[in-house]
């Protein structure tokens, strides 16, 4: 046998041992310079983190003075001055800066501003539209033109465990950024609150600690993903270790809400798309409603609108409102076959002009004040088409519109859904408002009436 070959396997043995042995090393070694300190919860907080955002929000208060109150006797004019109000948390759902966060943080706030992990410092629209019964709010951050924001991810509807690792991100007692870790201890919590009526169902509850502050911000699993948004404890009785969250569903329920034509451009749609996950998906179709007469109907997959695919419910509703004529082509897909749909959006102040012959606006801080309500308790009549179905049951210019049989007009959505249901001829009882001036003073009275519909 050749000796020299003996040698040369001998070698190459020794060769790739030696090899092998120095991998070895080499990935101990590198093992050893793996962290064992970034488990998946703090690889989760991380990918989280920048979409976190901390609220400040302050408060446009009456002024209680001596002088204050001899001009409101005299002259009906009220003096105000703004005051720090309220901390909370929130979470940045589309990279176009829109955030997400409890209603009940903003509810009084006339200035908003956010801070995000990075240190920088926006203003923001306080509340652009929101939910009080989910007590969910959307916010908008007043950006850089082309300025984009890191978006969490959205688990998807009841992908829950009970027992798993969650964790809460927000603004504790306006500390700052700070996170807690725990466990979900129940899918569908409904917490009671003392003598106040139920109104809130299927909460999360977890024994991450959540405390005042941590309200309005991301309660996320070990994927990094939103299961919920954070509300802080209501009651100190209820014990350390239980605190809630607005389950992801009723939060993407709430965006589908709020990312709608008749939320984002006063325009009637009258389908709901689901926000969460992709394909956009058709949930309702409301009778009557453009969308209906256009022959989308529920399930409906929604592939192109103009002949763009949709990126997100954000950029569907933009590409269905941006046409200026109001006019869109759907092209959805139905049992596997694609076909366009033309829908014609309606203008809310052109519906309500048609059926009523009133032109309504939503009420100013100052008008609120000389009504002596708050905002989102009425609208403001700012014309009256003559001898119109309103001019002829004697609505005037400036009156406030409080109610439609009954119904609170808090926006103008809430009287096209009101119209929507009426056909021409039926009868409607609108409550008004009327400032009326006695002397040196300025009184409120109230009215009715019945108004025929076009």
């Amino acid at each position: 046998m050749n000796m020299n070959y003996l040698n040369q396997q001998s070698f190459w043995r020794h060769a790739a041992a030696a090899t092998l042995a120095g991998l070895g090393a080499l990935n101990l070694a590198r093992a050893n310079e793996l962290d064992v300190r970034r488990d998946a919860a703090v690889e989760a907080i991380d990918k989280v983190l920048p979409s976190v955002v901390n609220i400040a929000t302050a408060t446009i208060v009456e002024i209680q003075d001596s002088y204050a109150l001899l001009l409101r006797q005299f002259y009906g004019v009220r003096r105000h001055q703004e005051q720090p109000d309220s901390i909370g948390s929130g979470v940045i759902v589309d990279e176009d800066g829109y955030i997400l966060t409890n209603f009940h943080v903003l509810r009084r706030a006339s200035r908003v501003q956010v801070k995000l992990w990075n240190g920088d410092i926006y203003d923001a629209d306080p509340v652009v539209v929101y939910t009080a019964q989910k007590d969910v709010a959307l916010l908008k951050i007043r950006a850089k033109p082309g300025e984009k924001f890191t978006a969490i991810k959205f688990a998807k509807d009841d992908d829950l465990l009970l027992g798993e690792t969650v964790i809460a991100l927000g603004n504790p007692y306006g500390l700052g950024g700070s996170v807690s870790r725990g466990i979900l201890s129940s899918k569908a919590r409904r917490p009671a609150l003392g003598d106040e009526p139920l109104n809130v169902q299927d909460w999360l509850q977890t024994d991450a600690a959540i405390n005042p502050g941590n309200s309005g911000g991301p309660l996320i699993n070990l994927r990094g993903e939103l299961i919920g948004l954070n509300v802080a404890v209501y009651r100190e009785q209820q014990g350390m270790g239980v605190g809630f969250a607005i389950p992801v569903k009723q939060a993407a329920a709430a965006l589908s809400d709020f990312f709608a034509p008749e939320w984002t451009d006063s325009l009637w749609f009258g389908a709901k798309v689901k926000a969460n996950p992709y394909p956009l998906v058709v949930t309702a179709v409301q009778p009557g409603s453009p969308a209906d007469k256009a022959g989308l109907r529920a399930g409906h997959e929604i592939a192109e609108v103009n002949g763009k695919a949709p990126k997100s419910l954000v950029n569907f509703n933009r590409l269905i409102t941006t046409n200026e004529s109001r006019r869109a082509t759907l092209t959805v897909v139905e049992k596997g076959a694609r076909r366009a749909l033309q829908v014609q959006l309606e203008p809310f102040d052109r519906l309500i002009r048609a059926r009523l012959g009133l032109t309504l606006s939503t009420l100013t801080r100052d008008r609120a004040a000389l009504f002596q309500v708050n905002l989102g308790d009425g609208l403001f009549v700012e014309g009256v088409e003559k001898d119109g179905p309103a001019d002829r049951a004697q609505i005037q210019k400036d009156f406030l519109l409080t109610e439609i049989d009954g119904q609170v007009t808090g926006d103008l959505l809430a009287v096209v859904n009101i119209l929507s249901a009426k056909k021409p001829g039926e009868r409607l009882r609108l409550s008004v408002v009327v400032r009326r001036r006695l002397g040196n003073f300025m009184q409120l009275q109230q009215g009715l009436a019945a108004v025929q519909v076009r």
